[in-house]
């Protein structure tokens, strides 16, 4: 099974309240990440014990450049940022580099599974 990690601890709260719905990489993970996939949401640090918070489905899979990603699609990820210049802070964050606006990027929508699956 594939997953989702996320590091920052931040995010498992919104994660548990659907607040998030999305996660905006940096690169082009379209061969790693594709429509109908399931995948474990995960929160936990690197190369340590992590949590799961659910079972996700994704729903979308698009790779574009920073700048060209719009409000909503940034919300997604981020309930707390809108704009593009927030986001590639926030992503410098993350990856311990500056990220600029004409990085790519590739935005994943997921939808949690409730119930049992099998």
């Amino acid at each position: 099974m594939f997953a989702l990690n996320f590091y920052s601890p931040l995010v498992a709260d919104q994660l548990r309240n659907q607040r998030k719905t999305a996660t905006i990489r940096l690169g082009d993970k379209s061969g790693k990440y594709k429509k109908g996939m399931i995948v474990s949401v995960l929160v936990g640090v690197r190369y340590g014990q992590r949590e799961k918070i659910f079972d996700a489905v994704i729903d979308k899979v698009e790779v574009k450049q920073l700048g060209e990603l719009s409000p909503r699609e940034i919300e997604h990820d981020n309930p707390e940022i809108r704009r593009v210049d927030e986001l590639a802070r926030w992503l410098s964050q993350l990856y311990n580099r500056e990220v600029t606006e004409s990085e790519t990027v590739t935005v994943i929508r997921f939808s949690q599974i409730t119930g049992t699956m099998f």
